[in-house]
């Protein structure tokens, strides 16, 4: 009984998506299916309609801060930031698009550019602006790197958050000058102090644009700057293209995507391979991917990831029936898991890793499977943020675990649901799960089902279960 036993589809569908959802998909079309299926995926890009009397050029946003200026109480002027400011909004709507969405790939690849090039709510505070940032991400998810970057260094957010709006002709700030070389390209090690503080200069004068940021002529530094070896009058996209020659510049983001989507701990020597790959495809990130799932795919590599929080929830969410629950129980417990969405602690991003399991947020999804499984609400403070409404004792409403209640008996419910959520299931585990269903359960009373969910609840509090 001491072996692997997840089924690989099940184990994919987790890595490149947020459950078992697309795990039948996977089986029908075959991997390379699904990846041509998501890269041909459409984008999204209707306007949310929070957003659609939010001020969107510079030329409204001075006009609502003036009318911030002119509000005649402290309360009116608490309304009006609040509405373009909050991020609540923001964040059920990345919920929602990843709970209805059909293009899981691509939706999680999104989420990893957005703890690349991190840029938080409580910093820029402007809705629109981290909408266009996000809509960037989307609409490069799968492109090129070196496009992406220009592209991301020029957002109204990045400006903002990396204070770039005050780096300026006289008082020069270095905030996204270091940032762009050492979290988002090159990584430590691979430039000098004089390469930050002469990249600084080359962004001096980039500010808030309608779409994007733009030079100001009177605030720029037009001056001959020499960096990363290079001499000449530089901006920002000419910085990014001499980046883009440095022989380490493949290694950070091929470590990251290998630690997103398959590995916590990749070695070196694997970066490395991948890496010189990335190189040979001119940062094409499309054949980057296809190179690393298609390879891996073929690796016995169960167990080598702690599902993060988002995971986790989806993943109890589509195995209970419960997709349409509030997201703002789903914003809740994330930000209680560390996994704030919009609003990462630092420019680093989340760590991710064993960063995600914790005495306390492993506490934290078992209370989460408790309530899920019992029909219960998700507590947010003295609040209830239901999977559906309770009005006096009426009792809850239980969920129902995707399986076909065919198998006849006990064994064979511990194989079906073995299969699809633990990598692994050791002698102790089995002997525990089969005293926790074994004593009542009949395929052909009502009890069948309660047997069930009670196995389910017993599986999602395993160590084994938050791996993949």
């Amino acid at each position: 009984m001491n072996e692997l036993i997840m089924d690989k589809n099940s184990l994919w569908s987790l890595r490149l998506g947020f459950s078992n959802k697309e795990a039948a998909t996977l089986k029908k079309v075959g991997l390379a299916g699904f990846l041509a299926a998501s890269f041909n995926s459409e984008i999204d890009t209707a306007l949310p309609p929070f957003l659609e009397n939010s001020p969107k050029t510079i030329k409204e946003f001075k006009a609502y801060r003036k009318r911030i200026n002119q509000a005649g109480t402290a309360e009116k002027k608490k309304k009006l930031k609040r509405k373009v400011q909050n991020t609540g909004e923001l964040k059920l709507w990345l919920i929602d698009k990843i709970k209805k969405g059909n293009n899981p790939l691509r939706d999680k690849m999104v989420c990893f550019w957005h703890n690349h090039f991190v840029s938080t709510g409580q910093k820029v505070k402007i809705n629109y602006w981290l909408y266009q940032h996000h809509q960037t991400l989307q609409k490069h998810a799968f492109g090129n790197f070196k496009t992406l970057t220009k592209a991301i260094v020029k957002s109204n957010a990045m400006v903002r958050y990396l204070d770039n709006n005050n780096n300026k002709k006289g008082n020069i700030n270095e905030n996204l000058s270091r940032e762009l070389l050492e979290l988002f390209t090159l990584g430590i090690g691979n430039y000098t102090e004089n390469d930050i503080k002469n990249g600084a200069k080359a962004l001096a004068g980039l500010g808030y644009g309608d779409e994007t940021a733009r030079y100001r002529k009177k605030l720029e530094v037009n001056e001959q700057i020499t960096y990363l070896g290079k001499t000449g009058y530089f901006k920002a996209d000419d910085l990014i293209d001499i980046i883009f020659e440095q022989k380490n510049i493949p290694y950070l983001i091929t470590k990251k995507i290998l630690q997103w989507f398959v590995y916590d701990l990749p070695t070196e020597q694997l970066v490395t391979y991948y890496g010189n790959y990335f190189r040979k495809v001119h940062f094409e990130i499309k054949p980057l991917l296809i190179k690393i799932f298609t390879e891996e795919y073929h690796k016995d590599i169960r167990g080598t990831k702690i599902k993060d929080p988002l995971v986790f929830a989806m993943q109890l969410l589509y195995e209970l029936d419960l997709e349409r629950i509030d997201s703002k129980s789903i914003a809740y417990f994330l930000k209680q898991q560390g996994m704030d969405l919009f609003d990462q602690p630092n420019v680093k991003g989340w760590d991710g890793g064993t960063s995600w399991l914790t005495s306390q947020t492993y506490l934290q999804r078992n209370q989460v499977a408790d309530l899920l499984c019992s029909g219960k609400a998700i507590k947010r403070k003295k609040k209830k943020m239901a999977t559906g409404k309770m009005q006096g004792k009426e009792k809850p409403i239980l969920p129902t675990i995707k399986i076909q209640h065919t198998a006849d008996d006990a064994k064979k419910v511990i194989a079906a649901l073995g299969n699809r959520l633990l990598f692994e299931m050791n002698d102790t585990v089995y002997e525990d799960m089969m005293s926790v269903v074994n004593y009542d359960f009949d395929p052909k009373r009502k009890n069948a089902s309660l047997a069930i969910l009670r196995l389910f609840n017993y599986i999602v509090k395993t160590p084994e279960f938050q791996l993949v």
